[in-house]
This record gives structure tokens, C-alpha cells and sequence, in this order.
């Protein structure tokens, strides 16, 4: 009985040696492929679009029409404060003479 449980052992140990092996094996040849593989692929830049000079002077010229309406209403409002401002010493004006001569008559 004892001879086919030391050959039943014996043999257990020599599959677990080829198990050891062949883990060893599969280990190596998987590093042999990493090292053969081929070197990372590294995506090329992108090509810097041409400038786009219409759009930029599109811009520019949008942006002079709108600076110049906006000068053009400054310029506006300030000659509408001042033709105001002339407007009412004009009248104030011409309530104090008229004042005037009314308290004069009644005098």
C-alpha cells in the first residue's frame, strides 16, 4: 500500500514543480512581449488653423462702427445739455426783466 501512495505523492510534487514551471514560463515570455512591443504611438500635433484675417476684420470694423455711434451720442448728449443750459438763462432771463417791469408798473 505504500507504493502507490509515494507514487501518488511523487507524482503530486512533480505537478506542482511543472505548475511552479510553467507560471515561470508564461511570466517570462509575457515580459518578452512587452519588451518586443512596439513603442507608444504618440498622436501628432494638430495643425494650427490659418489665421482667419477676415473675421478679425470683421471685428475691428464692427467694433469702430459701434465706437464711433457711441462717440457721436456723447457728442449729442453734451450739445443738448448746453443748448438746455442756454435755454433756461434765456427764459430766467427774460422772466426777470419781465418781472421787473411788471412790480415797476404797479409801483
Amino acid at each position: 500500500m505504500s507504493d502507490p501512495v509515494s507514487r501518488a505523492a511523487r507524482e503530486a510534487v512533480e505537478a506542482a514543480d511543472n505548475t511552479e514551471q510553467l507560471k515561470l514560463i508564461a511570466a517570462v515570455l509575457q515580459a518578452q512581449q512587452l519588451t518586443q512591443a512596439q513603442p507608444c504611438q504618440h498622436q501628432a500635433p494638430a495643425q494650427s488653423r490659418d489665421f482667419n484675417y477676415g473675421k478679425w476684420l470683421a471685428i475691428g470694423g464692427v467694433a469702430s462702427v459701434i465706437a464711433v455711434c457711441v462717440a457721436l451720442a456723447a457728442v449729442a448728449v453734451a450739445v443738448a445739455i448746453a443748448c438746455t443750459t442756454v435755454c433756461l438763462l434765456i427764459v430766467w432771463s427774460v422772466w426777470r426783466d419781465v418781472r421787473g417791469k411788471l412790480l415797476n408798473e404797479d409801483q
